[in-house]
């Protein structure tokens, strides 16, 4: 098993709402994942993406996922994380945390009296924070990453 802290975060911005039209439409139906239906025809209303990621944008920025230790709760190298620092860092939350000065994004646990990082993706190690110097910058609370052939 690796021990590393693998994924990293890299923070891009603060979580800033531009002047302008932002909305984009959202249609009036849901999308199934199993057997197709039909569609609606119509779209319903517009959707802010901003507006529906980030609850409190004094509080939020985004961060760049690197590495693959997060797989399994769905965080792929590249994907964009919007981080709220006005969360509290309760074990079971994926956090972006500064341990020894390198950030990290992993999920917190606690076992007994203890606290650690635990990667969802099996091949490493879970990280043990005693004695270790430990910063949290926040609480993912969204992921967004391209699919393979939707991007440019």
């Amino acid at each position: 098993m690796m021990s590393s802290l693998s994924t990293t975060a890299r923070v891009i911005g603060r979580a800033v709402l531009l002047p302008g039209d932002t909305a984009q439409p959202l249609m009036g139906c849901r999308v199934r994942a199993g057997f197709p239906s039909p569609a609606d025809d119509h779209l319903d209303v517009e959707i802010d993406l901003h507006a529906h990621v980030v609850r409190r944008p004094a509080a939020t920025y985004f961060v760049r996922a690197e590495g693959d230790s997060m797989l399994g709760d769905g965080i792929h190298d590249g994907d964009l994380l919007v981080v709220d620092r006005s969360l509290e860092p309760l074990p079971g939350r994926v956090v972006v945390i500064a341990v020894d000065g390198e950030p990290t994004v992993k999920r917190l646990e606690r076992r007994g009296e203890q606290t650690f990082l635990v990667a969802s993706n099996p091949r490493f190690a879970p990280i043990p924070l005693a004695g270790r110097e430990c910063e949290v910058w926040g609480v993912v609370t969204h992921v967004l990453h391209a699919l393979p052939g939707g991007e440019p």
